[in-house]
């Protein structure tokens, strides 16, 4: 078992390192760990069951719909924590940036797929719903699990 890092429930927020520190971006990072295992038990059930009900075109699409999610996301949380770790200013430009990419280069992708005519287009849009909603609930899982940082403010009396 490791050790706890920064970030995790139960972990002062005041032990992550600073923005340029080593450890910086790794520290930044604990809020990937349960989606990440959420998206891995709804691919060890939706593709065997998508196999099952649509054949290996389903099942491929359901594989593919689930990835293009993590990848997204990974995308996202990792050049967040990247931006953090240099620079807190950095967020919200990079964040942007980063989201406008993804969007634009996915839509392009997914538009030359379906121009295809690829029978497993519906499989791949149910993933990708299916995905989001279990990330996206895992992640408030972890949100709703995570200590929330506080100040102590002197008193004005």
């Amino acid at each position: 078992m490791s050790a706890p890092h920064a970030g995790e429930p139960g972990v002062p927020p005041t032990s992550v390192p600073r923005a340029g520190e080593p450890g910086a971006i790794r520290a930044r990072l604990p809020h990937l760990r349960l989606p990440l295992l959420a998206c891995a038990a709804l691919a060890a059930v939706a593709v065997p069951t998508a196999a099952v009900l649509r054949g290996p075109t389903g099942a491929a699409g359901v594989a593919a719909g689930i990835a293009l999610v993590i990848v997204s996301y990974l995308i996202s949380g990792l050049s967040v924590a990247w931006a953090d770790a240099v620079h807190p200013r950095l967020i919200m430009s990079v964040g942007l940036v980063t989201y406008a990419t993804k969007i634009v280069i996915l839509g392009v992708a997914l538009s030359a797929v379906a121009a295809t005519g690829w029978p497993g287009l519906p499989d791949l849009g149910v993933a990708i719903i299916a995905a989001v909603v279990v990330w996206t609930a895992a992640h408030l899982t972890w949100a709703l699990r995570s200590p929330l940082p506080s100040v102590d403010r002197p008193s004005e009396h």
